[in-house]
């Protein structure tokens, strides 16, 4: 009975897009590991902007390195 957790920022992700997400993951598993979908649990967590990081970073803070470092000559 798997259970994929998928955890995303909360950004505007719509109604579709999360059954895209649902419907992917579920069919990952039955591919992959041959599992029942009937017995597949998705969850989908969306979390505020300002509860995730990276590099050390709130993701924000981050986005804007990483667009700065992409403007920068080099």
């Amino acid at each position: 009975m798997p259970y994929i957790r998928i955890e995303i920022t909360r950004e505007g992700v719509t109604p579709d897009q999360k059954k895209q997400l649902i419907a992917g993951a579920t069919e990952l598993m039955v591919r992959v590991l041959n599992k029942d979908p009937a017995t597949t649990f998705v969850v989908i967590d969306e979390v505020d902007l300002d509860n995730w990081g990276v590099g050390g970073l709130p993701v924000a803070d981050w986005r804007r390195e990483q667009a700065a470092k992409r403007k920068a000559p080099g």
